[in-house]
C-alpha cells in the first residue's frame, strides 16, 4: 500500500471511529417524543413512511477506473409526505447528488459538482394492511454542472417498493427503471434499472442491523458491462441530539459484479434528521 493510500485509510478509519463513538454516547430515549425508539426505528427503515425526514448519504467507491481512484457521491434525500384525503398518501422522494469524479481518462481531469437531480412520487394506503406498498413515477431531470457528472437527458419511467414489518424485522425491496425523452441529442440514451432491497432486524435501545444494497444495470452497456451488485451490511442506530431525533448508520458493499470502470467496493456512511408528528 501507498503511502497516500495509507494516509487516505488512516482519515477513512478514523472517521468510522468518530461516527460510531457519536452513536455511542448519544442519548437513546426518545420516548419524551411521542414515539418509542422502536417505532422510529422502523419508520426511518420504511421508504413511505408518513415521516418527514432528511437522509444525508455519502457513498464512497473505491477502486473506480484504471487508477483505481476513489469517488465520493454525497445524496442529500429530503422525503416528504403529504395527506391525499384521509385513504391515501403522497410521499416524495427526492436525491440531489453532490459528486467527486477522479480522472477516468488521462487529460480529463477530476471534476466536482452537483449530479442530475432525482424524484419519486409514491401513492401508498394511509392505512396500509401487513403488505405495505407505494406505486408511481421517478423522474431524472439534467442538472449536472458539468457533462461527466450527469447524462444531459430528461428521464422517466415507473417505480414501486412494497416491504412487511414483522416485530424486529423490517423487510422489502424498491424498483425503478429510467428512459429519456429528451435531452443532448450527442449523449447516449438512457435506459437504467435499479433496485435496493433493505433488510433490517431492530436490537434493543435503538441499535440495528441493516443490508441495503442498490442494484443497477445499464441497459444500453455491452453485455460485460451492464450490471452493478453489491453484496453486504452493517449497523445503525437511533439517538438524539437535544430534541431532535437521529438516524445513523455505517454500512460496507463489495461489489460481485461491476462494469470495467466501476468500483470495487463502497463505504456507506448516513446521518438522518426525523421529523415525526
Amino acid at each position: 500500500m501507498s503511502e497516500s493510500q495509507q494516509i487516505k485509510a488512516h482519515k477513512v478509519a478514523a472517521f468510522i471511529l468518530a461516527f460510531l463513538t457519536c452513536l455511542t454516547v448519544c442519548p437513546q430515549d426518545l420516548q419524551a417524543e411521542g414515539k418509542s425508539t422502536e417505532e422510529l426505528a422502523k419508520a426511518a427503515q420504511n421508504p413511505i413512511a408518513d415521516l418527514i425526514s432528511l437522509p444525508l448519504q455519502n457513498n464512497t467507491n473505491f477502486g473506480v477506473g484504471p487508477g483505481n481512484d476513489a469517488q465520493n457521491v454525497l445524496n442529500i434525500q429530503p422525503v416528504i409526505p403529504f395527506e391525499l384525503g384521509t385513504n391515501w398518501n403522497l410521499i416524495t422522494r427526492t436525491i440531489a447528488p453532490l459528486i467527486y469524479q477522479p480522472e477516468l481518462l488521462p487529460g480529463t481531469g477530476s471534476e466536482f459538482g452537483l449530479g442530475d437531480i432525482n424524484t419519486t412520487l409514491f401513492l401508498s394506503p394511509a392505512k396500509p394492511g401487513k403488505l405495505i406498498w407505494g406505486l408511481g413515477p421517478v423522474f431524472s431531470f439534467p442538472t449536472a454542472s458539468d457533462r461527466v457528472l450527469g447524462t444531459d437527458k430528461w428521464s422517466a419511467g415507473p417505480s414501486a417498493v412494497a416491504l412487511t414489518i414483522r416485530g424486529p424485522w423490517v423487510v422489502g425491496a424498491l424498483a425503478n427503471n429510467l428512459w429519456s425523452y429528451a435531452g443532448d441529442d450527442d449523449r447516449e440514451d438512457v435506459n437504467q434499472f435499479l433496485m435496493q432491497y433493505f433488510i433490517n432486524y431492530n436490537l434493543p435501545e435503538g441499535w440495528y442491523i441493516s443490508s441495503a444494497p442498490i442494484i443497477t444495470a445499464n441497459w444500453k452497456a455491452d453485455s460485460g458491462n451492464k450490471w452493478t451488485v453489491p453484496f453486504g451490511g452493517g449497523i445503525g442506530k437511533i439517538f438524539r441530539i437535544g430534541k431532535q431525533p437521529m438516524n445513523a448508520q455505517v454500512q460496507a458493499f463489495y461489489n460481485v459484479a461491476k462494469p470495467d470502470n466501476g468500483p470495487d467496493w463502497t463505504l456507506r456512511l448516513q446521518l438522518q434528521f426525523l421529523f415525526p408528528k
